[in-house]
């Protein structure tokens, strides 16, 4: 892996600011460049990616960065040497999300972005035992804010017209991590057992105590699976 980029999807209405418990740790071992997550569409996304990257790269995919670095691998699989997948649903949306994501759009449009985050996402984003801690709930919210509603209605159509990811899981050949959270709300533990299944010499690892947002709220065991993905 020396000299290979490491390339860093967030997920949505997520900026490098989920990273950085990663990169201040991780830098010295390899370099990271961070991929923009702003089109309507994950293959756009996925494109776009691609036309700025380098020959060859690593990908980490967190959430919807899983979908579309799962697209990267279905458009250039040659180009990407190594894949972590974190927190990632392979499957189509169902028709429950694509009405939420219709509501969350025309709350947008109808001056209440914020209101998506405080009172729809934030809910299943963190543990339990991290409701109440202002810290991580701040950076959610600055998270949120940074990216903006313009960008975030982009990332909703895109999320209600994703492919589906699982029609990509056999081909994958590159060595492969995945990162799953035992508490997640929002992607459960199963959806991961499903992509180790389907992804032939994929590690599965399992972070106890945490929420969806395993970066921030468990960096330290994010820290040490990414040590050993990126080292290999």
């Amino acid at each position: 892996m020396k000299d290979t980029p490491v390339i860093l999807l967030p997920g949505t209405l997520c900026t490098e600011l989920m990273w950085k418990e990663q990169i201040k740790e991780l830098k010295g071992i390899e370099e990271f460049q961070m991929g923009s997550l702003v089109h309507n569409s994950i293959e756009q996304m996925a494109s776009s990616i691609l036309d700025h990257a380098p020959k060859k790269f690593a990908v980490v995919g967190f959430s919807m960065g899983g979908l579309v670095a799962l697209e990267i691998i279905r458009l250039a699989p040659e180009r990407v040497i190594k894949l972590a997948l974190l927190n990632t649903n392979p499957y189509p949306p169902t028709s429950s999300q694509i009405e939420s994501w219709n509501m969350f759009i025309g709350m947008a449009r109808n001056n209440q972005f914020m209101d998506v985050t405080e009172h729809y996402l934030l809910p299943k984003l963190l543990h339990p035992s991290c409701v109440n801690n202002l810290f991580l709930i701040n950076k959610v919210f600055k998270m949120a804010k940074d990216v903006g509603s313009n960008t975030m209605i982009n990332q909703m159509e895109a999320l209600k017209k994703r492919p589906d990811n699982r029609r990509v899981l056999p081909t994958i050949t590159c060595p492969t991590y995945i990162l799953t959270s035992a508490d997640d709300a929002s992607c459960s533990p199963q959806l991961q057992q499903l992509l180790a299944k389907e992804i032939d010499g994929s590690i599965l690892h399992t972070i106890e105590g945490c929420g969806h947002m395993l970066t921030l709220e468990k960096p330290r065991e994010v820290n040490n699976i990414l040590r050993e993905f990126i080292s290999q």
